[in-house]
């Protein structure tokens, strides 16, 4: 049940601060608002105030800003299609910025209770060859194999990279600097003397950190995109609504941490896929935009309502397909 109302929060989390993102745009360039619905479907809930309806929809698998002449032309002075077009490209990527600052929050969260890796040894695991080479706790880490190192993931390389089963390490205990030798084993392939960092909790580390973790985030998901298209990854790998309901059912097992990974991950997949240049989502409507900008010519409206219909179609079958034959399918074996 805690796990089903945390999916349900997260849900909510993400494509509510997405929708808020087109609508604060929308807003501050004074475009008018008709309806700011969170979910899709038939509505449960609707609340109007002033000129914008809040709506509450059954099915939680989006969200959406409804903007006067966004869909058809309007002559109201306010509506999308009378905008700049700098302030149409504002409002479009407003939502997908959105996501990517949630993802840096809840990324920047996280490390912040878990901490940030160091140099600094945290432990050394009992009958490790770090254990018999001396190597205490508290010991920072300056030199392997008299490089220097800046980072624990220079830490790792080193010692994974070493040339033979012995490495040297610099290190400083207690303001003395003594150089150490220690025998390396192998862990799953990898080469590793028994040694974990000591986690740092500061402010600089942490939002550097967040901010990290956002871009390696958001580079593996182009990355997969790309592989995808060219058929280096298959469709299999990729999940429906449902399938992204069971990962944050299993991350709140994990606690707080685990929801605030995900809620990372998941905003970041939101923020780059919406930017994609596919008709009805985000990133293609805003081709089109830039397109009729460059161009100086609107695209004729039959055509722009034609390319959003048959983007939206692509989408929701990909959707269905995903949900059915990956998510539902997974489920059952």
């Amino acid at each position: 049940m805690l796990a089903a109302i945390i999916t349900i929060l997260v849900f909510f989390t993400v494509i509510f601060l997405h929708e808020f993102g087109h609508f604060t745009a929308a807003k501050l360039s004074d475009v008018k608002v008709n309806e700011f619905s969170i979910g899709m479907g038939p509505k449960i809930f609707s609340k109007s105030y002033g000129e914008t309806s809040y709506s509450l929809r059954a099915l939680p698998i989006g969200g959406f800003v409804a903007m006067e002449g966004e869909e058809e032309n309007s002559d109201d002075l306010r509506a999308f299609n009378n905008v700049s077009p700098i302030k149409q490209m504002i409002v479009i990527v407003a939502g997908a910025l959105m996501n990517m600052l949630l993802a840096i929050l809840a990324f920047t969260l996280f490390f912040a209770i878990v901490g940030t890796p160091s140099t600094t040894i945290g432990e050394v695991l009992d009958n490790s060859p770090a254990y018999y080479a001396g190597l205490k706790a508290k010991d920072k880490i300056l030199e392997i194999n008299k490089t220097p190192v800046k980072s624990w993931e220079d830490i790792i390389e080193n010692i994974s990279k070493a040339d033979s089963s012995t490495i040297n390490l610099k290190i400083e205990r207690d303001k003395e600097i003594l150089n150490i030798e220690s025998e390396t084993e192998d862990t799953n392939g990898r080469k590793t003397i028994g040694i974990n960092y000591q986690p740092m909790k500061n402010a600089g580390n942490v939002l550097k950190a967040g901010l990290k973790e956002t871009k390696n985030t958001s580079l593996m998901i182009l990355k997969f995109l790309k592989e995808l298209v060219t058929f280096k990854q298959d469709v299999s790998e990729l999940m429906g609504p449902v399938g992204v309901a069971r990962e944050i059912g299993k991350a709140s097992q994990l606690g707080i941490i685990g929801v605030l990974y995900i809620i990372g991950a998941i905003s970041a997949n939101l923020g780059i896929f919406n930017m994609l240049p596919i008709p009805a989502l985000d990133g293609g409507r805003f081709l089109m935009i830039l397109a009729e900008a460059i161009s100086g010519k609107k695209i004729p409206e039959k055509i722009a309502i034609g390319i959003n219909a048959f983007g939206f179609v692509l989408l929701f079958g990909l959707m269905i397909y995903v949900t059915i034959f990956n998510d539902i399918f997974r489920m059952g074996n």
